[in-house]
């Protein structure tokens, strides 16, 4: 019994891999690049360099890396394996009954992509899900639903305080992309108007999670996008967001009171006094900066413009940029802490009350501010004990972004008088 000969595909795959000096692992690793996975571990490789081998004896079609081949050798997948294509079983040689306009090799590669992704247990690469999809969508007549976008960012909004640091910037970047694609392709004004307020909150978020995962360059670049995003929408309340919320991260980052004052002062000319949650985050950031500075008179003014703010919203706001009590409590917690009013103890315990146990971060945050406020009443070791405790609790969930301890350069004189300045004003 003689040996069947070889199938031209197989000899034409062993053929190029050689002409490129590459040895089956290299030419492993030059597949999973192909197909988006940029750091595939040993086994994977060497897994991979095994299906190698059997394709090129003609073993197996590699019907689920052929565009991975084609991109690799750089060639079109009908010239590199001819009658076959990765569609059909080895051996078949039935032609497509439709001509191939190109769309079939970019579905192929993203299912490919997701194949891969999902082997590695890495990300899968944004959009591969929407172009696997895309034909049923519009043979459903299906197109971009704002709604969905709507309901996608209040889950975020929830999200954002129940996880670590960072943790949502994979998927937020994902659906940016998705959302960046539909308004290039959408011409109806009203979706574009819809879209745009979607671009600008998915933004915002997004540079929350990078600020709080200390990536202060992208984020001040995320909310400089959704600013413009906000602008472009014309949506007042969202454009006032963009803004006091930038504040509000940019108080906590290293950088000037003067760019924090300029963004809460934009927000407030733009609300031009009509009540919304983003114009009491923007008073709640000028109180922020006045308590820091020793202004007592200005914070407490400042911390009743939030209140007064907050008491003229509608009730049952409960998307991603509302502001709730539990925010009032805690921005009132943070200036009655700085100032050293005795009802900061009272104050906090209730903002403490009123996030559920899984909001770890603003937590953390409050129950430092109860450390700082033990250490202003002279309870100085019982202070120091519970930051020490919160800050080795739960490390992934760090407190605000940086922390108000981490940020912050704390001293103690010989009468016992604390005095605390940020990070960047600390003198070494």
């Amino acid at each position: 019994m003689t040996d069947q000969p070889r199938p031209q595909w197989a000899v034409r795959l062993e053929t190029e891999r050689r002409a490129r000096g590459w040895g089956p692992f290299k030419a492993a690793r030059r597949l999973y690049a192909a197909a988006g996975i940029d750091h595939p571990d040993t086994s994977q490789v060497k897994n991979l360099s095994r299906q190698i081998n059997r394709h090129e004896k003609g073993e197996v079609f590699p019907a689920d890396w052929g565009s991975a081949y084609a991109t690799a050798f750089g060639l079109e997948e009908k010239d590199l394996f001819g009658h076959e294509s990765p569609d059909t079983p080895a051996g078949t040689k039935e032609p497509s009954a439709t001509p191939d306009d190109g769309t079939d090799d970019v579905k192929r590669r993203a299912a490919l992509q997701l194949l891969a992704a999902l082997g590695a247990g890495t990300a899968i690469p944004p959009g591969t899900i929407e172009e696997i999809l895309a034909d049923i969508d519009r043979a459903t007549g299906h197109g971009p639903n704002v709604d969905e976008w709507e309901r996608a960012v209040h889950d975020y909004g929830q999200r954002l305080v129940l996880r670590p640091p960072g943790a949502l910037v994979g998927d937020l970047t994902a659906d940016i992309i998705t959302v960046g694609r539909q308004l290039k392709r959408t011409h109806d004004p009203h979706i574009r108007v819809g879209l745009l307020r979607v671009s600008a909150s998915l933004s915002g978020l997004l540079a929350i999670g990078l600020g709080d995962a200390g990536e202060q360059r992208s984020a001040r670049v995320s909310w400089a996008t959704a600013r413009r995003a906000a602008d472009a929408s014309g949506d007042r309340d969202l454009r006032v967001w963009t803004r006091d919320r930038a504040a509000q991260d940019a108080f906590w980052s290293p950088g000037s009171d003067e760019f924090v004052s300029d963004l809460v002062n934009e927000a407030v000319q733009i609300a031009d006094g009509v009540p919304s949650p983003g114009l009491a985050r923007a008073y709640a950031a000028r109180s922020y900066l006045a308590a820091d500075r020793g202004d007592q008179r200005t914070a407490l003014a400042s911390l009743n413009k939030v209140k007064e703010t907050a008491g003229r919203l509608p009730d049952g706001a409960q998307t991603a940029l509302a502001f709730r009590e539990s925010q009032l409590r805690w921005t009132e917690s943070y200036v009655l802490t700085r100032t050293g009013d005795s009802r900061a103890a009272v104050v906090l315990e209730r903002a403490i009350s009123l996030y559920p146990p899984g909001s770890l971060v603003p937590r953390k945050n409050l129950v430092l501010m109860q450390a700082e406020a033990l250490v202003r009443r002279r309870e100085i070791a019982e202070g120091l004990q519970q930051a020490i405790k919160t800050l080795h609790d739960h490390p992934d969930f760090v407190a605000a972004a940086p922390s108000l301890w981490e940020s912050a350069c704390w001293t103690l004189s010989p009468s016992g008088r604390v005095s605390y300045r940020r990070r960047e004003n600390c003198v070494r």
